[in-house]
């Protein structure tokens, strides 16, 4: 009996030690989650927009849980509306849309909403309230505060009356109506400053020529060039150039101030632009209000609205060295 039973209690004992080696093992770590985020761009041949792409993808590189996938609308509605519902289907666990115009965008974003999907708009806005948050700078707040600036450089300047031609951005974009209804309540401190000729550029620095050109013409006498963007302010100094005229004596405006080699920082250091605004992407606030949505539960604000700055020669360098540009 005592030798039938040597054989089981050796297997219970291996049994039991095999059980006090499995417990002794650590515990599996549960796999990290990730995130998909869908970025719907209105247009990246907008230096501005490529700017904002950009910020979007370093900011996401140092989070090894979120993957972005960049969609370029080529500033189609209809391309925009099917990308966003490209990015519906393939279940993206969040939205970053910069809306190429407010209404034909406003159904798309609020389908992907409802479907519990997070929104986050960037700069241009959407109708209504179906999106999550919205990021960007007071449009209307830069317009106003290029309208001051002409206002005072033509009294300054003793200009009466002072001629304004403006290059607007895409009709049916938010910053272009809010830049343009911004500027007209600046200059109103001056009853000699008036706007004597306005076209929509939609934001190219190349479509900008020809429309500043064809204005020159009709209107030789032009104190100031507003324009929605740097682009677009670079765009009327060729213009000048077109027509052999000269721009010195006319004050030239544009907005967004990047620190690229291209950008109005370094237009303003090389008095290509008299004055420009910084125009934060919110690009990388994109990424960091996506992380606190996804990771953390977080409720976001409805808007978080960026500063701005003032670029003029006396402070352009120094800005430009701040923002990394060289």
């Amino acid at each position: 009996m005592a030798k039938r039973l040597r054989p089981l209690l050796a297997t219970a004992v291996l049994f039991t030690l095999l059980a006090a080696c499995s417990s002794a093992q650590p515990a599996a770590q549960p796999t990290a989650e990730r995130f998909l985020i869908g970025m719907s761009q209105a247009n990246n041949a907008e230096p501005w927009r490529a700017a904002m792409n950009a910020q979007i993808a370093a900011a996401a590189r140092k989070l090894p849980e979120l993957e972005v996938r960049f969609a370029d609308a080529a500033q189609n509605n209809a391309t925009q509306v099917a990308d966003v519902e490209r990015f519906i289907e393939e279940g993206v666990d969040l939205l970053i849309i910069s809306p190429n115009e407010a209404t034909p965008l406003t159904n798309v974003v609020a389908r992907a909403y409802d479907k519990g999907i997070p929104v986050i708009v960037l700069d241009r806005k959407v109708n209504g309230d179906k999106y999550t948050m919205w990021i960007g700078a007071d449009n209307k707040l830069i317009g106003r505060r290029a309208g001051a600036y002409a206002a005072q450089w033509c009294k300054d300047q003793g200009r009466a009356p002072c001629n304004v031609i403006e290059l607007r951005g895409l009709e049916g974009s938010t910053p272009a109506t809010e830049r343009g209804d911004g500027f007209r309540e600046g200059i109103a401190t001056n009853s000699a400053v008036k706007i004597i000729a306005s076209q929509n550029a939609d934001w190219i620095g190349d479509k900008a020529i020809p429309l500043a050109v064809a204005m020159l013409k009709v209107n030789p006498q032009v104190d100031v060039i507003y324009a929605h963007n740097d682009p677009m302010a670079e765009g009327a100094l060729k213009a000048f150039q077109k027509l052999s005229a000269d721009p010195s004596a006319t004050l030239i405006i544009g907005i967004d101030a990047l620190p690229t080699p291209d950008g109005g920082l370094k237009s303003v250091i090389d008095s290509r632009l008299d004055v420009t605004y910084v125009y934060p992407t919110g690009g990388q606030e994109a990424i960091e209000w996506a992380v606190k949505i996804l990771e953390q539960k977080a409720q976001p604000p409805k808007e978080v609205i960026l500063d701005t700055l003032e670029v003029v020669p006396a402070n352009a360098a120094d800005l430009l060295k701040s923002f990394g540009g060289e």
